[in-house]
């Protein structure tokens, strides 16, 4: 029943057009006929008030710890499924997980934290002993604008055309992203005469988060495959070599930052995506482009537009572009082991 149904839209409220989604989708609700369904605007920020929307106790945690599955997912997920010894068996995997999580967050009472825990360990523990067969591929990031870099109808399947084309994709934590809005605040605390209790507030926040995927962390520094997430103070820490931390519309410093530690980590080869109308991302991604290779001589890097009016055909040929481009440095870098040994 249509009339019982409400939308839920997130938004950071930030100087971005996604700030003004909820009037679109509204006015289209309304040219269609639906103009009694309510859209409602989750934020921080104080955007607008929703009368008869309670976001309580419950939904908070379940939300939460849906998330931190999802980081875990997405990272065990694109690490194992390219090097899989038994084809399907990671996304087979995957799915038996996923049932689990659902039915543990479909709980109508108060969750385990307990439990949330043991599963986050077990997941990464299941995958980590995944069999593999131990070849070696480009490992190629995936940053850009928050939408088109976790939505693969927005990119096109990006992840999945990677792999199609023998490469594994990384996608950094949605959650580094939340990190990154409470970061802001000591900037503007410092700077711009924001109140010391709102840096105190984002500081409170920020532990919270860690504390919250302390388990996840600690399962991956343990693990075999995987590396455990960055902190968002040394994100920042990298940033600062090429852009101010002031830079915060949109991703900004954090979408420079992203690429640094990407490529710290060892992921030369990184795709940096946005929509063609994202003036911030442009500015951050593709601004940055140079002064980073003249940091790192051996970044790969392509940045690639992603909107509707954008050729597909087009993409897919810069992609490929920077895959062959990541093909023969890690030719380069076998050769040199051969020959050190």
């Amino acid at each position: 029943d249509l009339k019982r149904t409400a939308l839920l839209i997130t938004q950071t409220g930030g100087g971005c057009r996604a700030s003004n989604y909820i009037s679109f989708i509204r006015r289209a609700l309304e040219k269609a006929g639906y103009g009694d369904i309510p859209v409602i605007s989750l934020n921080v920020v104080g955007l607008e008030k929703n009368p008869g929307f309670r976001l309580g106790p419950k939904v908070i945690q379940h939300g939460l710890y849906g998330l931190e599955f999802g980081d875990i997912f997405l990272k065990c997920l694109y690490r194992m499924r390219p090097y899989e010894k038994v084809k399907g068996s990671a996304n087979e995997l995957y799915e038996s997980w996923k049932k689990k999580v659902i039915d543990f967050l479909s709980q109508p009472k108060m969750l385990s934290h307990r439990t949330f825990r043991k599963m986050c360990r077990d997941i990464i523990h299941d995958f980590d002993n995944l069999p593999t067969t131990g070849e070696k591929k480009p490992r190629v990031g995936i940053v850009g604008e928050i939408m088109v870099k976790y939505s693969v109808v927005a990119n096109n399947h990006l992840a999945d055309l990677l792999e199609s084309e023998g490469a594994e994709p990384v996608v950094p934590d949605l959650t580094d992203f939340l990190l990154y809005c409470f970061y802001n605040e000591r900037f503007k605390h410092e700077n711009l005469g924001t109140p010391k209790k709102s840096m105190v507030i984002a500081n409170l926040g920020i532990k919270f988060f860690e504390w919250l995927r302390k388990p996840a962390r600690k399962a991956f520094e343990e693990s075999k495959h995987f590396t455990p997430p960055a902190y968002i103070e040394d994100t920042a820490e990298r940033a600062k070599s090429v852009v101010s931390l002031g830079d915060q519309t949109g991703e900004g410093w954090f979408l420079t930052g992203e690429m640094l530690e990407l490529i710290d980590e060892g992921v030369n080869n990184v795709v940096c995506i946005q929509p063609f109308g994202c003036l911030p991302n442009h500015i951050v991604g593709k601004g940055v482009i140079k002064k980073i290779r003249s940091l790192n001589p051996g970044a790969n890097i392509a940045a690639i537009d992603y909107d509707p009016g954008a050729s597909e055909v087009n993409q897919l040929n810069r992609i490929k572009l920077m895959l062959s481009t990541a093909f023969k440095n890690l030719k380069k870098e076998e050769d040199a082991e051969v020959k050190a040994s």
